[in-house]
């Protein structure tokens, strides 16, 4: 699993990311609700060990960015605060599971291994970021309630763009999503999909929402 870890407390911080590395994961940690944030926003991981508590952003108002920018990352709750109200909270802005410290190591790991399981088996069929929504069931694509026509690529493409709103999303990795296979050939036909994506999705609206990032790929984002 590639783990991002907020965890304002250094002992537990490094404890954490060494037994989970040991475990067999790659793992970044990140000491400020702010910088824990940017990285969720910015880069791809299968889960997130967010501590409430953090000095300057709190682990809620992490987690409520999130959800609100569409990044449906599964994330585990870390809390001193083992209160009924606290978790009910953290449950309905969004959080996957809680584990209230002090808490077992091999019980936090056996918590990540399960909620990366069920979002695994259990993708949403109705995918929404800002205006723009896609159905799996229907194949239906719609901005600000237009609907939108695709090709069965190009709505393979943006479901996978959709998936990881708000994270980077590379040339190769779009290959492997729509050929199945470990892609080593030239990425450049992703190009040509993606500007017609473009021309369906942007052309007509005020605020792009496909975005290219310079030397590594691509990435959808609601507006701000």
């Amino acid at each position: 699993m590639n783990l991002l870890i907020i965890e304002d407390d250094q002992v537990l911080g490094k404890a954490l990311q060494k037994g989970l590395d040991e475990a067999g994961n790659l793992c970044h940690w990140c000491r400020q609700g702010s910088s824990g944030l940017e990285h969720a926003l910015s880069q791809q991981y299968d889960a997130i060990v967010l501590d409430l508590l953090l000095p300057d952003l709190p682990g809620l108002d992490v987690l409520s960015q999130l959800r609100g920018k569409g990044i449906q990352t599964p994330v585990l709750v870390l809390t001193a605060l083992g209160t009924v109200d606290q978790r009910v909270r953290g449950l309905h802005i969004g959080a996957d599971d809680y584990l209230v410290k002090p808490f077992d190591f091999a019980e936090l790991l056996a918590r990540l291994q399960a909620i990366c399981r069920r979002a695994a088996v259990r993708p949403a069929t109705r995918i929404e970021v800002g205006p723009l929504a896609l159905d799996l069931t229907t194949r239906r694509v719609a901005r600000d309630q237009q609907e939108i026509e695709l090709t069965p690529t190009e709505f393979s493409i943006l479901e996978f763009l959709m998936r990881y709103a708000g994270q980077v999303v590379t040339r190769k990795m779009l290959c492997e999503h729509l050929w199945e296979v470990d892609w080593e050939g030239v990425t450049n036909v992703i190009e040509v999909h993606i500007n017609r994506l473009r021309n369906k999705i942007d052309k007509n609206f005020a605020t792009p929402l496909i975005h290219t990032i310079r030397g590594r790929g691509y990435a959808l984002r609601a507006p701000e």
